[in-house]
């Protein structure tokens, strides 16, 4: 009984966060996100890109990158809880989880996931209280920027 309780309460906290911002989507997402996370924002420019930092009162840190033409072509994560994907990943979060499903049909147990699309390419990793993860758009990243550059 006690560890049913226990367990309960593990997958009341392993809940994701609620995030607004869209995988693809424009510059409002960042503005959204800020006010969603309750968070301060810190902007930097590059001449390809400007990356926007949220640091959440919670301690997650959400990166959104965006290009001069004003879309989102990379988000990353990192916090003590996993962000909602469905949310962060916007239209794309179909194509993240068919590659899912088919990935965990080929291999059992948990670890590190990749999915590597030519449309997609989304890492997620983490346990307990440590999350980490990053997903963009191949054809969306600017001139002169690699997936490298996205942390």
């Amino acid at each position: 009984m006690k560890s049913r309780i226990i367990r309960s309460l593990l997958a009341i906290l392993a809940l994701p966060l609620p995030l607004v911002a869209s995988l693809g989507g424009d510059i409002t997402s960042v503005q959204s996100d800020q006010a969603k996370l309750q968070g301060t924002l810190r902007s930097t420019s590059t001449d390809s890109y400007t990356l926007h930092e949220i640091q959440a009162s919670t301690g997650v840190t959400v990166k959104e990158y965006v290009s001069s033409a004003g879309k989102v072509f990379a988000v990353t994560w990192q916090g003590a809880f996993p962000p909602d994907l469905r949310q962060l990943l916007g239209t794309y979060f179909d194509q993240y989880s068919q590659a899912v499903q088919a990935q965990r049909s080929l291999r059992h147990g948990r670890g590190p996931l990749l999915i590597q699309q030519p449309g997609l390419v989304v890492q997620v990793a983490g346990h307990a209280r440590s999350f980490w993860g990053k997903a963009y758009v191949p054809q969306m990243l600017p001139a002169g920027v690699h997936a490298e550059d996205i942390r």
